[in-house]
């Protein structure tokens, strides 16, 4: 793809997202256009969206770690057997207790459960746990500096949920296996690029990144894409045993750090070889991808506006609607258990 080409492409994008309403419902649909609404809980619990914000406002001024954790909440339960809240059902063997899913129980989950409890309060038996959890996770990124996106409601609840059914990918995993797994889904390399920029915030341990410090490819030596430099600051915080030590966490954007602030410093440090994870390096490593990191690094508003749009593709994949799943009660159990 040219220089050109990809500038084109992410005008079309942008242009996209900022258009009606029933623009952005022809573009999120993802196999099943047309199936979740515009505001579809406007005559049945008339302030759902609104409730839903004023929780999370209200939980992200306590601690600003809400927005990766509802982040990666989502991106779990929407990449596994769709946007259906599976990843909050409680269970010896639920997805939340796959390995992939370490660290996912937490304050993500309770706030999703506070929010439930005060809809199922107004508005009994009405609004989904897919709904909230992509309601509120667009709340919280906006409120950590991008823009708001529209969220189109009526999905429904899956009934199930089982570890055996986790196929994340591990953050060692090929761009190509990657950008395969993202196609599964009907999502394309530009939201690949653009959903991996959600890693200017947050932290990951340092069991996922060992083997770039230590041993890439089983070499004996470090990735010889990461700037020694950093490589070094990386290798104070994660030493080679720090699984036996607890398993610390690291920032995976240091510039945005404790702040967990939206910003486009991720594409900055990939391109400075600086990346945490090594599928966020290998974003800047290919000559149409590492276009797509120089664009979002030098135009932080295009960056912000085709996130927008990524989301609320990601959040219409594998939606169930009509009589499909159920709307739970509690958001950790189906109904009747």
């Amino acid at each position: 793809m040219s220089k050109w080409g990809l500038l084109l492409l992410l005008s079309a994008v942008v242009l996209v997202s900022s258009c009606a309403v029933w623009r952005v419902e022809a573009a999120v649909g993802i196999g099943q256009p047309g199936l979740l609404k515009w505001h579809s809980y406007r005559n049945s619990c008339r302030d759902a969206e609104t409730y839903v914000r004023h929780q999370v406002e209200y939980y992200w001024k306590l601690d600003k770690s809400l927005t990766p954790k509802l982040l990666r909440l989502l991106y779990s339960d929407c990449f596994v057997t769709g946007c259906d809240a599976s990843i909050l059902l409680d269970g010896r063997y639920s997805e939340k207790t796959a390995p992939q899913n370490s660290g996912l129980e937490g304050y993500g989950t309770v706030v999703i459960d506070k929010i439930k409890q005060v809809l199922e309060q107004r508005c009994p038996g009405v609004v989904s746990c897919a709904d909230i959890l992509n309601l509120a996770a667009r709340d919280a990124v906006h409120l950590a500096g991008a823009p708001s996106y529209p969220v189109l409601t009526g999905r429904r609840d899956g009934m199930s949920s089982s570890k055996a059914s986790v196929d994340l990918p591990s953050p060692s995993i090929s761009w190509e296996a990657a950008l395969a797994y993202f196609q599964s889904k009907g999502l394309d390399v530009l939201d690949l690029a653009t959903l991996l920029g959600a890693h200017s915030m947050g932290k990951t341990h340092c069991s996922y990144i060992t083997d770039r410090l230590y041993n890439f490819n089983n070499t004996g030596k470090p990735d010889p894409n990461m700037d020694s430099s950093f490589l070094a600051q990386m290798r104070s915080q994660c030493p080679p045993n720090s699984k036996s030590q607890g398993d610390p966490q690291v920032f995976l954007d240091p510039a945005s750090g404790s702040s967990y602030t939206f910003s486009n410093s991720f594409y900055t440090r990939l391109l400075n070889r600086q990346a945490v994870l090594g599928i966020d390096q290998q974003l800047a490593l290919g000559d149409d991808t590492s276009q797509i990191a120089q664009e979002f690094e030098a135009g932080f508003e295009d960056f912000r506006k085709v996130f927008a749009l990524s989301m609320s593709r990601m959040g219409n994949v594998g939606v169930l609607t009509g009589n499909k799943g159920e709307i739970r009660k509690n958001c950790r159990a189906v109904n009747g258990k």
